[in-house]
């Protein structure tokens, strides 16, 4: 079988998810016995190692796009479910015209719900597993926000140079860009996911789903035992290097 030369080209490069954030470099791949490419394997450069089947991988070139698990395996679902109710229902419908004996509806109602019931229990331990990861990308844009707070105050008093505080500042702001967006990408992941578990989402046009995922809310993320601090604004403030004295 014949092997993408785009694959070995990218032993090397660095990978980066679809958010931006650097993951490694990519340093193998694994092959299956007829020649497909299986998984690469990423140097983090701590020591440690991922392996990553290219099911999840995007490949431009030489370039490598991790894509969300999460992400992918909800949209499965959000195609595997309504798909399974949709031939149930046409079952029904035949056994109801007479077309099918009832015998062979129940056998067959009985295949399609238990398959039903094994994907909607995934798909809620999906969710489950979107709550976390929401729950962490708040948790993250609020320490982020803090050293924001924490580099602007030393920064005022004049305990940091001008130079340093931009290069910080630059740094801070572009990972509460990656963080504010992947929070919210998984957030309507998970919106799309639960109207398909509550039977709310039957297949709309290409422009429903489009007006319905723009005007969709973000989840806020679970509540703990800890108590709230509300979330400062991702800018916190706005002025021109050099202006700050003591």
């Amino acid at each position: 079988m014949s092997q993408n030369p785009n694959f070995f080209l990218s032993v090397g490069k660095q990978i980066k998810d679809e958010y931006g954030h650097e993951l490694g470099k990519v340093v193998s791949f694994t092959l299956t016995p007829g020649g497909e490419f299986d998984a690469v394997f990423i140097d983090q450069g701590d020591g440690k190692f991922l392996k990553r089947s290219v099911e999840y991988l995007k490949f431009d070139g030489a370039d490598i796009t991790l894509i969300s698990r999460i992400k992918s395996e909800a949209n499965a679902f959000c195609g595997q479910i309504p798909l399974i109710w949709r031939k149930d229902q046409a079952l029904k419908d035949l056994a109801e015209k007479k077309k099918i004996s009832e015998e062979v509806y129940e056998e067959l109602h009985s295949n399609f719900d238990g398959v039903l019931n094994q994907l909607k229990n995934e798909a809620q331990a999906l969710i489950e597993e979107i709550d976390k990861e929401i729950a962490k990308c708040a948790n993250e844009i609020r320490e982020l926000n803090y050293a924001l707070v924490h580099l602007e105050i030393e920064h005022e008093i004049g305990k940091i140079d001008d130079q340093s505080y931009a290069t910080a500042f630059a740094i801070i702001q572009e990972s509460l860009k990656r963080v504010n967006t992947e929070k919210s990408d998984i957030g309507l992941t998970k919106n799309k996911l639960s109207n398909i578990l509550l039977g709310e989402a039957s297949k709309p046009s290409e422009h429903e789903e489009n007006k319905v995922e723009a005007e969709a809310p973000e989840e806020a993320p679970p509540t703990s035992n800890a108590p709230e601090l509300p979330e400062p604004p991702v800018v916190v403030y706005v002025k021109e290097v050099g202006k700050s004295s003591i």
